[in-house]
């Protein structure tokens, strides 16, 4: 993997943003992930993949932190995320210790992220719009999927 550096906001929401479309391309949910360390270098990226590998643990975050692969530890991490983490990846950040999350949108789906901030990792919230139109259009087009996704 190609290991670029990103410290803008907007420009690591990006590299999660170009999952989040390339899983939906695919057919899947267009959520998106990387893990950057931090300098700001890319360690790895991933997306929803539960549709494409019938896999339901699959989940954006979790791609992207298996693609960084095994790091000493993980407390100057950023996790990037299109959408606010669900409970599963929510506990993978504080089992592993990421110590921030920054996350594209939380409006179509409230995750845990309230609960990692109580538990001490800091967390942004940056209420991007291409990423609420994403899933807004996505769970319009396919709720049963959506449903799914989030457990219902």
């Amino acid at each position: 993997m190609t290991r670029t550096a990103a410290t803008d906001p907007a420009a690591m929401l990006a590299v999660a943003l170009q999952e989040a479309r390339a899983g939906l391309a695919e057919g899947g949910v267009p959520i998106g992930a990387a893990l950057f360390g931090p300098d700001g270098d890319l360690l790895g990226r991933g997306r929803n993949r539960r549709v494409q590998d019938g896999d339901p643990s699959a989940h954006a975050e979790t791609s992207a932190f298996r693609a960084a692969g095994r790091l000493r530890g993980y407390r100057l991490t950023t996790m990037v995320t299109t959408l606010s983490p669900c409970w599963y990846c929510s506990g993978l950040v504080r089992q592993f210790g990421i110590g921030h999350v920054l996350i594209g949108e939380a409006r179509t789906f409230h995750g845990g992220h309230d609960w990692l901030a109580e538990h001490g990792v800091r967390v942004t919230v940056l209420d991007d719009d291409a990423c609420v139109t994403l899933m807004r259009d996505f769970i319009a087009t396919r709720p049963e999927l959506w449903a799914e996704d989030i457990g219902e």
